[in-house]
């Protein structure tokens, strides 16, 4: 992989955050606009127009405030879905060392620091401004791994954070989750027949069909996008941490024993999965179509590069 400097890493994740906030708005409004056009009686282009002119400022408001909520309330959505609690200084003064001596040779500002009661081994960044900015690691990984690699592991989520990786995510898990809300109401009116009851409305099935296909194809154009920008990130931030603390042996090392038991049980919300440094399909869902479109690279890829200068 073709090493990319952190000052354009950041620069590349600011411009594809401002291209995210400004392709998912885009692709909820012609989800819209393709609802109308299909199920207009009347195929008359003016009057679909028309009725798609006057929807506008109300998807726009209610996509802004879903915006607003998520984003400034994002921490503790994550830490719910996760389970993760603050860790105090005094509970593992070990964590507090590693972290507070890659930030002071990084000139960074020490984020919060959480903990998972989890014995499997994970860890992810979350944030989106140095007030917000945090790292948490599972009681598996701080106990199972040597301070080398728990080293690397903490430089590489605090590479995610110094990239602007993580500003990032929460915008596309933001959005993401809005069509993924949109698809289940639709799903879910379909087999309860919510729009079917009447009788005398015999279009109303064919109504919620049109909706459940035309959210279903905007929610894989969604993952697609986010898909598109997350893959890269683990590389780069394995680069950083590898440059962070000149142990790319330590990380190497680390990714292996995370291998061996990667799952956090606890956090069953797949969006939310994909912050952690490995992103591992539960068991009976590893033949799921949710694989075609993993989040993360091969972890064996992600060793093999990072021995490469060992």
């Amino acid at each position: 992989m073709t090493y990319v400097g952190i000052q354009t890493q950041i620069r590349r994740n600011n411009f594809n955050s401002v291209l995210l906030i400004i392709a998912f708005p885009m692709v909820l409004l012609g989800m819209v606009y393709a609802f109308l056009f299909f199920t207009s009686r009347q195929q008359d282009p003016q009057m679909i127009n028309d009725s798609f002119v006057s929807i506008v400022p109300f998807v726009i408001i209610g996509t802004s405030i879903w915006f607003i909520i998520a984003w400034f309330f994002h921490n503790s959505m994550i830490q719910m879905a996760t389970g993760s609690k603050p860790l105090a200084r005094m509970e593992n003064k070990r964590v507090y060392n590693l972290v507070e001596n890659l930030c002071i040779s990084k000139g960074m500002k020490t984020p919060h620091i959480y903990i998972i009661e989890d014995n499997s081994l994970n860890a992810f960044a979350s944030g989106i401004n140095e007030r917000t900015f945090s790292v948490s690691l599972s009681r598996g990984i701080i106990d199972k791994l040597n301070d080398d690699e728990l080293e690397g592991v903490i430089a590489h989520e605090l590479s995610h954070i110094l990239n602007r990786d993580v500003r990032l995510m929460i915008i596309s898990i933001i959005f993401v989750g809005i069509f993924a809300f949109i698809a289940q109401m639709a799903l879910r009116s379909l087999q309860f027949g919510a729009f079917t009851r009447d009788r005398e409305n015999k279009n109303g099935g064919v109504v919620i069909v049109i909706a459940l296909v035309i959210s279903a194809v905007c929610y894989l154009i969604a993952i697609l996008l986010r898909f598109g920008i997350s893959r890269s990130r683990e590389y780069m931030a394995d680069a950083g941490a590898a440059e962070m603390t000149r142990k790319p042996y330590a990380l190497a090392n680390a990714l292996r024993k995370i291998s061996q038991d990667p799952l956090i049980e606890a956090v069953e919300r797949r969006d939310i999965a994909q912050l952690f440094i490995e992103n591992p399909q539960p068991e009976e869902k590893k033949f799921s179509l949710s694989n075609f479109f993993s989040t993360h690279p091969p972890i064996e890829k992600r060793i093999a590069l990072l021995d490469q200068f060992a």
